[in-house]
């Protein structure tokens, strides 16, 4: 079978359409930051690069935003679909925090229609009425008591979640925790200066693949924005890593690889960690998994090409999850699954046999403790 692609339309998930309008206000429910009202009771929404014009009664194409009255409100402040404490590595973020966790959150839908989906349970499913809401407090509580070094909004898109996260990573940031998005990169500009503003430093965006495949298999969205919004979030001061999930049939081939990388060396340069992870069938893909090679031959290319830190990515056990000096080749950073094994650099994160320092961000936890760098 092949991967199917669908044609955006804007009844494509289940509740579409127009959501009653309860007098008595749900917590989920809060006025969104960014939008703006046009003729006849719509508003435009600015949250991501859709901008999807919303009649009075509707919802836009996410399902988490609906115009009531001519304001856009968001239906998912607060309205959790999970809630788990992860290792950062798991993200991946391999240059960020090492050896930490951070109290990973979700909510519900998302803004692309991708057919290989791993958490389609999530992001195929919209909000509902009577979902209950929590508080940022309540998170941050949480994540203290659990003993996390940062927060993480992840398993499906978490600009959907941009008003909530606002709050809590302006609490985090005030309580030392860091805080990071594993997103498609498809925020509007407006929406990652607030999340830079409010204490996000960490974004880990997912690159599908050329052009084609975000036009065709993502619901027609435009990769020039994801490209740029990757960019600028450096620029803002925000650690990105990259991950490219190699999915058979679709992405695998040597001229999608090499456009891949080519982007990543443009948009971003040589130090910025690109990952290459492996496809397992899922949603509405039935395609077999990456083979391995595939994924060690994207490796070498982009190595090839001038990146310093590429990555085998959902391979447990494999040498290219491991980080590797540049100058030297010495292993710095050997890594196990989703756990640091062992952390070579000194005090200054640098490699310990030829001293060239490494682009690693924050700190290196073990057992608890944060070990930033000195010297």
């Amino acid at each position: 079978m092949t991967c199917l692609a669908l044609k955006p339309h804007p009844d494509h998930l289940p509740g579409a359409g127009a959501m009653t309008d309860s007098s008595a206000p749900h917590p989920a429910r809060r006025e969104a930051k960014l939008y703006s009202r046009l003729r006849a009771g719509r508003v435009r929404c600015g949250l991501c690069y859709r901008k999807c014009v919303i009649a009075e009664g509707e919802r836009g194409y996410c399902r988490t935003r609906q115009n009531i009255g001519g304001v856009l409100y968001t239906l998912v402040y607060g309205d959790l679909s999970a809630l788990e404490s992860r290792p950062i590595e798991i993200k991946p973020f391999f240059h960020y925090w090492p050896g930490s966790t951070a109290l990973t959150f979700s909510t519900w839908s998302c803004n692309f229609d991708c057919p290989w989906c791993q958490n389609h349970h999530l992001s195929r499913t919209p909000p509902g009425e009577s979902d209950p809401s929590r508080s940022p407090q309540e998170i941050l509580a949480i994540a203290e008591q659990g003993g996390d070094q940062g927060l993480c909004a992840s398993f499906q898109e978490p600009t959907l979640l941009t008003e909530f996260a606002l709050d809590l990573f302006e609490l985090g940031r005030s309580r030392g925790l860091y805080a990071c998005y594993v997103s498609n990169g498809y925020m509007t500009r407006e929406a990652l200066t607030l999340l830079a503003r409010s204490g996000l430093d960490g974004l880990k965006i997912d690159l599908k693949g050329p052009p084609e495949v975000y036009r065709t298999r993502c619901a027609d969205i435009d990769v020039d924005h994801v490209l740029r919004n990757a960019r600028a979030a450096r620029k803002l001061g925000i650690h990105v890593e990259i991950v490219n999930l190699v999915i058979t049939g679709v992405n695998d081939d040597q001229a999608s690889i090499e456009w891949i990388v080519d982007q990543h060396l443009k948009f971003l340069g040589q130090n910025v960690p690109l990952h290459f992870t492996r496809y397992h069938p899922a949603h509405r893909c039935s395609m077999p998994p990456t083979p391995v090679s595939a994924l060690e031959d994207a490796v070498r290319t982009a190595k090839k090409k001038g990146a310093r830190f590429a990555y085998v990515g959902n391979v447990a056990g494999h040498r290219l999850e491991n980080t590797y000096c540049p100058q030297c080749e010495s292993l710095a950073i050997a890594r196990s699954g989703c756990e640091v094994a062992s952390f070579r650099l000194d005090q200054g994160f640098r490699c310990s046999k030829c001293g060239t320092a490494l682009p690693i961000v924050g700190g290196y936890v073990e057992g608890g403790v944060v070990r930033r760098p000195h010297g």
